[in-house]
C-alpha cells in the first residue's frame, strides 16, 4: 500500500509541478497576496489630515498645533476658508478632521481658566473616527499636564507588550499566512480530485486494484506537502520582509499546522463529491472561505460581533487556528497555553476529514 500511495503521490506532484497555471497559482500568487495585503490592511490610523481654525494665533496656540503634528498622526495645515466651508472640505475629502481653537485661547490658560475647542472628526469610518478621538484627548491631555506645572500624585509607567512598536502588520501577517495555507490546501485537493472525474481517469483508478484509502492519501498527501512549503516559505517572508517577530516554537506550529490540515483537505474532499466541474469546486471552495475568513478574527476582533454572530464562530476551525499561530509568533505560546483550541481543532479536523472521507468513498464507488 505505501508504494501505492507513494506512486500517486508522486504522480500528483509531477502533475503540478508541469501545470505552469498551478505552479502560479500555488507559489506567485500567495506572494503577491501577502506583499499587498501585508501593506494594505492595516489597523493603524495615520496621516489624518486636519484644517486648523486658530482665532488665537499665539504662540500657545501654535505649540499646541505642533504638539499634535509628532509622531505624523495629525497633518495640520492653516485653512482661510470659511468655517461654513468646512462640510464642504469633508464631503471633497480634502481633510479627515477640523480643529478650532477660540480667541483668549492663551489668556485662559495662562488665568488657570477651563478653555473649549473644537475638534470635527469624519464620522464616516467609524473605528478610524474613534481612532481620531483618541489621539486628540491623549495629546490635549499630555500637553495640558506640560503647560500646568502641576505635581502629579499618581504616576503611571506604560508598557506594551508583544508589539511594542504597534505595528497592525505584526498582527496581520500571521492571520494572512493561515488564510493562504487554508485556500491553497483545500482549492487544489478539490480541484485535483475533481480534475480526474472530468477527464475520466477517476474511473479508470478506480477499477484498478488500488484501495480506496490508498487513492485518498495518495491525493491528498501532496498537498499536504505543498501546504507546508507555502506556508514556510510565506512566514520566511513575513519573518524576512515586514520583520515580523517569531518567539515561539516552530517545532508545535508544525505540529499544530499537520492537525489543522485535516479541516482543510477534508473540506476540499467534500467540495469534491459534490461538484462536477473545477469551477463549480472552486466557487464552493470561495463559498465555505468566505464564511471562514469572516468568522475567524483575521479583520475584526470576535469579542466585537454579535453574540449570536460569535456563538456561531465556535464551528469555524480558523478561529482557532488564527489564534494558534498569533499566540506562538508573537507570544511565544506554548502547548500548555493552547491546549484548548489544539483539541478543538483536532475534533473538527477528524470530524471533517472522516466525515468526507466516507462521502468520497462512496460517491467513487
Amino acid at each position: 500500500m505505501y508504494r501505492i500511495i507513494k506512486a500517486i503521490a508522486k504522480k500528483e506532484l509531477s502533475q503540478v509541478m508541469r501545470d505552469p497555471n498551478m505552479l502560479r497559482i500555488i507559489f506567485v500568487m500567495p506572494f503577491i497576496q501577502l506583499l499587498v495585503l501585508g501593506y494594505a490592511i492595516t489597523t493603524d490610523v495615520k496621516k489624518i489630515y486636519t484644517s486648523v481654525y486658530d482665532y488665537d494665533r499665539s504662540g500657545l496656540s501654535r505649540e499646541y498645533v505642533r504638539s499634535l503634528s509628532a509622531g505624523g498622526y495629525f497633518i495640520t495645515g492653516s485653512s482661510n476658508i470659511s468655517l461654513l466651508e468646512a462640510d464642504k472640505g469633508f464631503r471633497e475629502n480634502k481633510y479627515n478632521a477640523t480643529l478650532i481653537i477660540p480667541g483668549g485661547f492663551s489668556a485662559k490658560l495662562r488665568a488657570g481658566q477651563p478653555v473649549k475647542i473644537g475638534f470635527m472628526v469624519d464620522g464616516a469610518n467609524a473605528n478610524s473616527a474613534a481612532i481620531a478621538l483618541g489621539y486628540i484627548n491623549f495629546i490635549t491631555g499630555q500637553y495640558n499636564l506640560k503647560i500646568s506645572g502641576l505635581s502629579q500624585s499618581i504616576m503611571m509607567r506604560q508598557k506594551r507588550l508583544y508589539n511594542p512598536e504597534g505595528e497592525s502588520v505584526d498582527y496581520m501577517v500571521p492571520g494572512i499566512v493561515t488564510l493562504l495555507l487554508t485556500m491553497i490546501t483545500m482549492v487544489l485537493t478539490s480541484m485535483a480530485i475533481v480534475r480526474e472525474r472530468e477527464v475520466g481517469t477517476l474511473e479508470q483508478l478506480m477499477v484498478t486494484p488500488i484501495s480506496t484509502p490508498a487513492l485518498i492519501l495518495g491525493k491528498t498527501i501532496p498537498f499536504a506537502i505543498l501546504g507546508f512549503v507555502e506556508m514556510s516559505a510565506a512566514l520566511a517572508f513575513g519573518v524576512l520582509w515586514f520583520h515580523v517577530p517569531f518567539v515561539g516554537s516552530w517545532l508545535l506550529l508544525y505540529v499544530l499546522t499537520f492537525i489543522f490540515l485535516f479541516t482543510t483537505l477534508g473540506m476540499g474532499m467534500f467540495v469534491s463529491t459534490i461538484s462536477k466541474t473545477q469551477q463549480q469546486a472552486m466557487f464552493l471552495t470561495w463559498f465555505f472561505s468566505i464564511f471562514a475568513i469572516m468568522t475567524s478574527g483575521l479583520f475584526a476582533p470576535i469579542a466585537n460581533m454579535p453574540q449570536s454572530i460569535q456563538y456561531l464562530t465556535y464551528l469555524n476551525p480558523l478561529r482557532y487556528f488564527m489564534k494558534i499561530v498569533r499566540a506562538i509568533m508573537m507570544k511565544g505560546a506554548t502547548l500548555n497555553d493552547l491546549y484548548p483550541e489544539a483539541l478543538a481543532m483536532m475534533a473538527f479536523g477528524m470530524a471533517i476529514f472522516t466525515s468526507a472521507w466516507l462521502r468520497f468513498s462512496k460517491r467513487v464507488k
